[in-house]
């Protein structure tokens, strides 16, 4: 019996939570994205000296970051030992200090929550980031490098990360894996794994503003992530592009050679 954990599981590194390996899916031609090569996680500003040879020993060469510069200085990686960061900020176009103040009010004030949340089940200003993971200059300039590297560099295993790991890397993991052929049902599941593995670390944010006699539930939207947002993304992809290897091939410019190159270092054919 194998003792590989399973496609999608939690790699269980407290101080970096949603931590997953990005591989393992079946695509619709019976190949399978390979495992090791590509990480995704939060950000890894908070890792704690016991978890430095955990994190390590994923063999990490490279770090993606997708967070704004002031995100980045707020609070710099502690990235594994000898590997490269790449800083690509996706949202280099919009305004990169008002949103994490914001969200330190808005996690604080549940007053303030439930005037600029509301109640619903989404969240307008994340369905719009999401469309503007497609369209943004600064996101196709970002996930246009990204993607190139990964196809034009063996410098794999590879870590893409943003602050929680959700939005920003939600996307580039989904485009990703749908560009690899793996089935959209299979895609969204392993976008919702986020709610189970992140969610768990915000158990004190929740506690605090539940004592501050807010209902921590109006939070979800925001610290998790929902099934609209990732369609939001793709339904831009497909008003601008038709699918995403359009979108990838003259949103993002990659040419014919480094699709290709994706897919043979990406995929298995066992």
């Amino acid at each position: 019996m194998s003792n590989s954990p399973a496609v999608g599981a939690s790699i269980p590194i407290s101080s970096v939570p949603n931590l997953r390996d990005a591989g393992g899916y079946r695509t619709a031609d019976g190949s399978r994205v390979r495992t090791g090569l590509v990480y995704r996680s939060t950000d890894l500003g908070r890792v704690v000296d016991e978890d430095v040879a955990a994190l390590d020993a994923l063999g990490i060469t490279t770090v993606f970051d997708l967070r704004t510069v002031a995100e980045r200085e707020m609070l710099p990686d502690r990235a594994p030992t000898g590997a490269k960061e790449v800083p690509l900020d996706v949202l280099a176009d919009r305004d990169p200090s008002a949103a994490p103040a914001m969200m330190q009010k808005i996690l604080t004030d549940p007053a303030l929550a439930e005037q600029l949340l509301g109640t619903g089940d989404t969240n307008e200003h994340l369905l719009g980031s999401y469309r503007e993971f497609v369209s943004l200059p600064s996101a196709v300039a970002s996930y246009r490098a990204l993607f190139t590297d990964l196809a034009r560099h063996d410098d794999t295993p590879v870590l893409i990360h943003c602050t929680t790991g959700k939005d920003r890397t939600g996307w580039a993991v989904a485009a990703l894996l749908l560009f690899l052929g793996v089935d959209e049902d299979t895609v969204f599941t392993e976008y919702l794994l986020t709610n189970e593995q992140l969610l768990p670390s915000f158990t004190p944010v929740f506690d605090k503003f539940r004592a501050a006699g807010g209902n921590p539930d109006i939070l979800l939207p925001i610290l998790g992530v929902r099934r609209a947002y990732l369609e939001a993304a793709l339904d831009q992809v497909r008003t601008d592009f038709g699918d995403v290897e359009t979108y990838l091939s003259k949103g993002l410019e990659l040419d014919a050679g480094d699709l290709r190159a994706l897919q043979e270092r990406l995929l298995s054919r066992d």
